[in-house]
């Protein structure tokens, strides 16, 4: 929630309940308007049944899956859930469903968990893009 509010108002936030929410967004990218649909949801929201991030999947053309670098849990989560998205969304077409994989809280590198190294690597072997940034910074 934390990167979504900063990408969107450019403020930090750091406390969030656990709360899903669905934000609109016009952003102007190479000269062209893009409306954005960010249905951000909390880690501990995504262990619903298989229906409901089915439905989430199947509403998304991209996904963004954001990890603490201070989380080692919120890290090792993500290529089950990778595989779960691609197998729902490639599945159905050819085309490759492009995926980002950003390793949050950099700022908070004293407490770090997962190396840069480790999250470029899953990247890589997923076929995903790879960010490490701060909502904070």
């Amino acid at each position: 929630a934390a990167l979504t509010v900063r990408f969107l108002t450019r403020r930090f936030i750091g406390e969030y309940g656990d709360m899903e929410f669905i934000y609109s967004h016009n952003l102007t990218v190479d000269g062209r308007e893009i409306l954005f649909h960010i249905w951000d949801v909390p880690n501990s929201q995504q262990a619903e049944d298989g229906s409901s991030e089915e439905k989430r999947i199947q509403w998304a053309d991209s996904f963004v899956l954001v990890y603490s670098i201070c989380d080692r849990a919120s890290f090792n989560i993500l290529p089950l859930k990778i595989q779960f998205i691609k197998a729902a969304k490639e599945g159905q077409s050819q085309e490759k469903v492009p995926i980002v994989i950003v390793g949050n809280k950099r700022d908070l590198h004293h407490q770090r968990e997962v190396s840069s190294e480790e999250g470029r690597l899953l990247a890589l072997s997923l076929d995903c893009g790879f960010y490490e940034v701060s909502a904070a910074e």
